[in-house]
């Protein structure tokens, strides 16, 4: 998963980075209202955590933008305290939720989950396959109970396939939503890990559709 932060405050940014990278997200980071509207406006991102008080454009007038110009992504806002009227702006520029400074990362950890689990049609924290169950609270992954071993990478690419199980994913939005803007997107990086991941989870879990790209199963495959 893929979320873009846009905050002015250095040391917050790091801390929202540092906190999203833990948990198992690719984040690509901006510190001014500009910079993060192209980004929001030109890369693919599963989430965006947006500070209204951003220099040289503000983070409503970004939401905004986003909005008109159709980036459906969740967007949680970031609003001061005592500007009550920064969350009824942010909610009617089409915001999904929002976090009043200061706060718990924990906190927008756990929102940025919410957001990305409604998005995809899950209520729970817990998406099952079969026999794979994964935990998006935990950021663990168990087949039959027993706990998968899995690299970042490994688990970034099983969680987004569970997140939209029995949907094709093409290997070009794997790429999009697993690594950041300066990845090489020419690599068959996708390739390599589709095949370890099925090694840990078996073969029939993925599925190749010939052209178009993979598919995880929401139930194992019968005889």
């Amino acid at each position: 998963m893929r979320i873009l932060v846009v905050e002015d405050d250095q040391n917050l940014n790091r801390q929202l980075t540092e906190a999203l990278i833990g948990a198992g997200y690719v984040v690509d980071r901006a510190f001014d209202g500009e910079e993060g509207h192209f980004l929001g406006d030109t890369e693919p991102y599963d989430a965006a955590i947006l500070d209204i008080g951003l220099p040289v454009l503000d983070g409503i007038s970004v939401l905004e933008r986003w909005r008109r110009n159709e980036r459906r992504m969740p967007v949680l806002i970031l609003t001061a305290r005592d500007r009550w009227s920064d969350k009824v702006s942010g909610i009617d520029a089409g915001a999904d939720d929002y976090v009043t400074k200061p706060f718990h990362v924990e906190e927008v950890l756990a929102r940025v989950r919410a957001l990305i689990r409604r998005a995809a049609g899950h209520a729970s924290s817990e998406i099952l396959c079969g026999p794979l169950r994964l935990d998006t609270k935990a950021s663990k992954a168990t087949l039959e109970g027993a706990p998968l071993k899995l690299t970042s990478h490994e688990y970034r690419l099983l969680s987004y396939l569970m997140h939209h199980r029995d949907e094709i994913v093409s290997r070009t939005e794997l790429v999009e939503h697993l690594y950041d803007q300066d990845f090489d997107r020419d690599s068959n990086t996708v390739e390599v890990f589709v095949g370890r991941l099925r090694k840990k989870i078996g073969i029939d879990m993925i599925e190749t559709v010939r052209g178009l790209g993979y598919r995880m199963r929401s139930t194992p495959p019968q005889g």
